[in-house]
């Protein structure tokens, strides 16, 4: 089964005059790759894709792929609500050393159940790589139902995942019940990622792990093995972690967390903006407070 485990959506570093820090970024994947995890996702809304011109995503991705050098897979996001424009961008994309595609639901223009399918049936049929949906309807303003999901991953054999941050347990549920034998259902948030898991799910693609790659990592790994008492222990010591982090938005908390940790500089593009000092300081706060 693809993409079980741990995967993390890595941020995209800027510098102070919000050029991309290609060295932090080879810092900041190092860092996740040696904290266990089993997959980097690229190119996401955690990695602010929407504000990078097609140039700088060419070379984020390419600085991902030669910093992990094999030790990892890497998934790339790709997406918008155009479908003949992200058909075009995945057949422009450089796949080299790149294992998998997450595409978002399109957005803004809220499609129908059936606008998602022929979305999503285009997207596979020009991906060279297998396809992993991604449902974030707090985001997009589609909700993408569980029986639209299981369409698609019953239909198109190169749709291997979903991506799921909906939040709805009952759906979460229902796909994993009905889904193929070789479909991964992963969870699109960081706290529910452990419960996702106990209901037959395959793991998580996290924000947190870009800082706590060994905490997230372990909590999975021992969540698939039902070592459940381990993951809970650290589930808990993170739930404070886990909300504060996302209190003002993602990626602010996340880049405030690894400005924390020196690894990148809390810098994002407009129109995001640093999270409060308020947060800032309850962050910092909770990241001592689990250090050893």
């Amino acid at each position: 089964m693809l993409f079980t485990g741990t995967g993390v959506a890595i941020v995209t570093p800027f510098k102070d005059d919000r050029t991309v820090d290609f060295d932090a970024l080879s810092r900041i994947v190092n860092h996740c790759v040696d904290g266990q995890v089993d997959y980097i996702v690229v190119l996401g809304t955690t990695g602010e894709a929407m504000t990078l011109s097609d140039k700088e995503k060419a070379e984020v991705a390419r600085c991902v792929v030669n910093t992990v050098a094999g030790r990892v897979q890497v998934v790339i996001g790709v997406g918008g609500n155009d479908t003949a424009k992200v058909v075009d961008s995945i057949k422009h994309t450089d796949f080299n050393g790149i294992s998998g595609l997450l595409s978002v639901t399109p957005y803004y223009n809220r499609p129908a159940q059936t606008g998602l399918i022929e979305h999503y049936k285009a997207v596979a049929a020009a991906s060279p790589v297998p396809v992993v949906m991604y449902n974030v309807p707090s985001r997009t303003g589609v909700h993408m139902t569980a029986e639209t999901t299981l369409t698609l991953a019953h239909e198109v054999d190169n749709i291997v995942a979903i991506k799921e941050a909906s939040g709805i347990l009952a759906q979460l549920m229902q796909i994993i019940r009905d889904c193929p034998d070789n479909f991964s259902v992963i969870s699109g948030d960081d706290a529910i990622s452990l419960p996702l898991v106990a209901l037959g799910g395959q793991g998580v693609i996290s924000v947190a792990a870009n800082a706590f790659p060994k905490e997230i990592s372990t909590i999975i790994r021992e969540s698939l093995a039902n070592n459940y008492q381990t993951a809970q222990t650290i589930q808990y010591a993170m739930l404070d972690l886990f909300e504060t982090l996302f209190v003002e938005g993602n990626p602010s908390g996340i880049k405030a967390a690894l400005s924390i940790l020196g690894l990148s500089q809390n810098v994002l593009r407009l129109p995001l903006v640093p999270v409060s000092q308020k947060t800032y300081d309850k962050l910092e706060s909770l990241i001592h407070n689990m250090k050893p």
